[in-house]
């Protein structure tokens, strides 16, 4: 009998020895279990009240909510009123008469501006509302002044490259020309001025300003030093060019208020002939080619172009004209009109350092095509 209980007790402790690993290792096991568990449901619950921590925050620091946060706890019955905000398509678009009644430089009648203009502008909405958004670049142009300022000597550091100075004093503009610009880029780009004092009574402040008329920029970067004081800060130089190695300022062109020379009307009256002229040809109906054309002669590399033309054994699938321009002042301009160009599907676009200024930009915007630039600098 003690025999057999000895036995028992033997098989027990036997038994309870390979049962404690095992158990050892479901407690811990448990443990682990309890803890990841524990951790997610604290880290959900920390991202749920940041959640509703910055969308508060949004509502009352911008004193509006952006975008619509749902509470998870209660459901939301009411229907959200949408903000509205103003963008610069939704900018109504002011009609300013101007009694300007100036003809154009070819016309042999009288030219006559009246001198009855108003002289004080009352805008109906204000500044802020009505400048578009490329008005931001004014202040990257004239970022490299902003420490330093424009002082007189720094001023007349850019008289050697300027064609005119125009001063404007209590609404008077004054011209003074120290070089002939080709053609008559001085005389419209100055007629410019004039419409903007006429549109703007009694808003454009005194200032001075020296002009450059060609088509390259002047104030290179690699040829000032900060730590020169004969070359630093840059002289500020208005142009119709920039460039990203240069620090000329960059000015609406002549072109806008008119190209007498190259029979180009005034920018309110060419865009809307382009208009009428994109809607002579369809599409499908155009040419399935790239075109260019312009004046070879200005720049090698426009010459070097014309050796892709297509010929008998190669093409290029692309049309390169040259464009006479003294054949077409004397045959009045039949085959150049802008409006008459839009025959084909693609127009090229060049771009080189040797000839900078290209002012066909804004007219190929106008045209449906689709534009290929060609960087000839690389």
């Amino acid at each position: 009998m003690r025999e057999n209980t000895q036995v028992a007790q033997f098989t027990e402790d036997h038994h309870q020895r390979h049962q404690t690993p095992i158990t050892c290792l479901s407690s811990k096991l448990a443990k682990i279990w309890t803890l990841f568990t524990t951790k997610i449901f604290i880290f959900v619950l920390f991202i749920i009240l940041l959640s509703a921590s910055v969308s508060w925050m949004y509502a009352f620091v911008l004193g509006e909510n952006k975008f619509q946060v749902t509470s998870i706890f209660t459901r939301n019955t009411k229907k959200s009123t949408p903000t509205k905000t103003t963008t610069t398509t939704d900018i109504p678009k002011i009609a300013i008469k101007i009694p300007l009644n100036c003809t154009s430089l070819n016309s042999n009648t009288t030219q006559t501006c009246p001198s009855n203009y108003p002289t004080k502008f009352e805008p109906a909405i204000s500044s802020s509302e009505t400048c578009p958004d490329y008005f931001k670049w004014i202040h990257r142009d004239l970022k490299v002044w902003q420490k330093t300022g424009i002082t007189r000597e720094t001023l007349e550091r850019a008289r050697p490259n300027a064609h005119f100075r125009i001063v404007i004093k209590s609404g008077r503009l004054y011209v003074h020309q120290y070089e002939k610009a080709f053609q008559t880029r001085d005389v419209f780009t100055i007629w410019g001025i004039l419409q903007l004092l006429r549109m703007y009574p009694g808003q454009i402040p005194d200032l001075e300003l020296l002009f450059l008329c060609h088509d390259r920029p002047a104030i290179w970067k690699r040829d000032l030093k900060k730590k020169r004081k004969d070359t630093w800060p840059p002289p500020p130089l208005f142009h119709y060019c920039g460039h990203r190695d240069a620090y000329d300022i960059v000015f609406p062109d002549w072109s806008f208020w008119g190209w007498p020379e190259l029979n180009i009307k005034e920018w309110n009256k060419l865009s809307v002939a382009l208009k009428e002229g994109n809607k002579k040809v369809k599409w499908e109906d155009r040419v399935p080619y790239a075109y260019w054309k312009g004046n070879p002669h200005v720049s090698p590399i426009r010459g070097d172009l014309m050796r892709c033309n297509f010929s008998d054994k190669y093409d290029p699938m692309v049309r390169l004209y040259v464009q006479d321009w003294r054949s077409e002042i004397e045959a009045g301009f039949r085959g150049s009109n802008l409006e008459d160009q839009c025959t084909h599907r693609y127009m090229c676009r060049i771009h080189s350092l040797d000839h900078v200024y290209l002012i066909n930009i804004r007219f190929v915007f106008n045209i449906l095509v689709n534009i290929l630039d060609l960087n000839l600098d690389i």
